[in-house]
């Protein structure tokens, strides 16, 4: 077993995630000598918590002081992104698009499995005021992906560990949405009359997109183009552009979601980050780019249609798990998610700008 590095056990006990006081410190202090090395006297000098479960944890180990970041995960996510990184973008020749993976290890509870990553620093793309030129370097690199991936052998292995975005996406998280829904009433459930109008409300929206899933998966399987690897969570906070010699590098991170499916699910994600004016230019060097990899794109209409799509089964997949967890443990947020939920679909409107 590794030695614990000093200061990591306190670390864990801090950040408020459940059971960790108890378990999987020395799992995490394995990974972590994986990436640093035999841990002699390293110890902890700054921990930040970057997101739930994502932290970067900074060591003195001898003279020099390394960062790197530590994500707990479930199995199956953690199976996934290791296949992305280790596997299937070097395959293709896009090994630099991601992190290095420089340790992991699954706790002995097998719930969880920890990953140690290169530390990319302060490098996210912004979606305000996005700099030309890294903004150009980004949507070429997603371009390039969608291109590289499309109709490659390798998919087979993606659609078995990844998750499916094809046509039948929105109609299965639709149905899904609707079944968890219709269970929180009386003999399961007494919501109130407030809680009960929502419920209803939703069923109503979901029936009507439920009615649409046959025209919307006919426009994916004309116009979505090629089955691709898909990121599945493409925000500007996912996508890291920093300076290098011959150019900006592009490197993205949370490939938990990562799938089979067409590439509008991942381009309207990156597109919804941006002010509505800056959109039509990213998509325009989109198309440029697919269309330089001897791909095609079809019009701004369509488009907002597959985008649609996208992110109408996206809603429809967030209202499934405050249901389950009304059902299950009576969670006292389950209906204020679901009210956010709706919030999304009043908002929903077309993502690129077009002719009424």
């Amino acid at each position: 077993m590794a030695r614990m590095i000093t200061g990591i056990g306190r670390a864990i006990a801090e950040s408020g995630l459940p059971g960790l006081q108890d378990t999987g410190c020395a799992e995490l202090g394995s990974a972590l000598e994986q990436a640093l090395g035999p841990l002699g006297s390293a110890k902890l000098e700054a921990r930040e918590q970057i997101k739930p479960r994502v932290f970067r944890l900074s060591f003195k180990v001898g003279p020099q002081v390394r960062s790197v970041v530590v994500k707990r995960m479930e199995p199956q996510h953690a199976r996934r992104s290791e296949l992305v990184i280790r596997r299937w973008l070097p395959e293709l020749g896009f090994a630099g698009a991601a992190p290095e993976l420089l340790g992991l290890a699954a706790e002995k509870t097998g719930r969880w499995v920890w990953h140690v990553y290169q530390d990319l620093g302060d490098c996210e793309l912004r979606s305000r005021d996005p700099d030309a030129a890294r903004l150009a370097a980004a949507v070429q690199a997603i371009a390039g992906i969608h291109a590289g991936f499309a109709a490659h052998p390798v998919l087979a292995e993606c659609r078995l560990h990844g998750e499916h975005y094809g046509p039948s996406h929105f109609a299965s998280n639709v149905r899904d949405a609707i079944r968890a829904l219709e269970r929180l009433r009386p003999p399961h459930l007494s919501p109130s009359a407030a809680e009960a109008g929502l419920r209803d409300r939703l069923l109503a929206r979901l029936h009507r997109l439920l009615a649409e899933a046959p025209m919307r998966a006919r426009a994916l399987t004309e116009w979505g183009g090629s089955e691709t690897l898909v990121h599945g969570d493409l925000w500007t906070t996912n996508t890291f552009v920093e300076p290098a010699p011959d150019g900006p590098r592009v490197r993205f991170i949370d490939w938990d979601r990562a799938g089979v499916g067409p590439a509008s699910y991942d381009v309207s994600t990156f597109l919804l980050r941006f002010a509505p004016e800056v959109r039509p230019g990213i998509v325009d060097l989109y198309r440029r780019s697919i269309e330089e990899n001897g791909g095609r794109l079809p019009g701004d209409r369509v488009l907002n249609l597959l985008f649609e799509t996208a992110e109408l089964a996206r809603y429809a997949n967030r209202l499934i798990w405050p249901a389950l967890a009304l059902l299950r443990d009576r969670a006292a947020w389950g209906f204020e998610e679901l009210a956010a939920v709706e919030e999304w679909f009043v908002a929903l409107r077309p993502v690129l700008p077009v002719p009424a």
